[in-house]
C-alpha cells in the first residue's frame, strides 16, 4: 500500500467528500470519494432504498450546520433531516423539578425504539410520524411531523 504526500491528501479533501458505511446484511462495505455516486438498491414497492448519512458529534460541534451544507449540496434530492432530540422521553413531573440536573445526552434519555422503527420504516419507504419535542414543557407536543420518502 502505497503513501500519499500531504499535499496529494489536501488536493484530495478539497473537493466535495463522501465517506459512507454501509450495511447490507452481514456484508459490511466502506466506501469513500469525491467522485462515486452514491448507491441505492430497489426496494419491492418500487422506490429506491435511501442513502441514509449519520452525522454525529457533541452539543453545539456544529451537526446542524453540516447538515444544511449536505443539504444545500443535494439540491433537488428529495433529503429529510431525522434529529435525534425528537425523540427525547417526555420528563415526569419528579425529573422537571430537576429539570436542570437532567442528563440530556444519556442514551435513557431517548426512545430509541421508536427513532429505530421510523429509520426503518423511512428506509422502506413507508411514511412515519417524527415526534416534535417541546423544550419549553419538556415533553412531545401532539402534532407530529408526517415524513412520506
Amino acid at each position: 500500500m502505497g503513501s500519499k504526500s500531504v499535499d496529494e491528501v489536501l488536493d484530495a479533501a478539497a473537493g466535495v467528500h463522501c465517506s459512507a458505511l454501509r450495511l447490507d446484511g452481514p456484508n459490511v462495505q466502506f466506501s469513500a470519494s469525491s467522485e462515486e455516486e452514491p448507491t441505492t438498491s430497489g426496494l419491492e414497492n418500487g422506490h429506491q432504498e435511501p442513502f441514509v448519512i449519520g452525522v454525529a458529534g457533541g452539543a453545539s460541534s456544529g451537526k446542524s450546520t453540516v447538515c444544511k451544507m449536505i443539504i444545500d449540496q443535494l439540491r433537488d434530492q428529495r433529503v429529510v433531516a431525522v434529529t435525534q432530540e425528537s425523540f427525547y422521553y417526555g420528563l415526569t413531573d419528579e425529573e422537571l423539578v430537576h429539570v436542570h440536573d437532567y442528563n440530556f445526552d444519556h442514551p435513557d434519555a431517548f426512545h430509541t425504539e421508536l427513532l429505530l422503527s421510523c429509520m426503518q420504516n423511512l428506509k422502506h419507504g413507508k411514511a412515519v410520524d417524527i415526534p416534535n419535542y417541546n423544550f419549553k414543557t419538556y415533553k412531545s407536543v401532539p402534532n407530529a411531523r408526517k415524513v412520506i420518502f
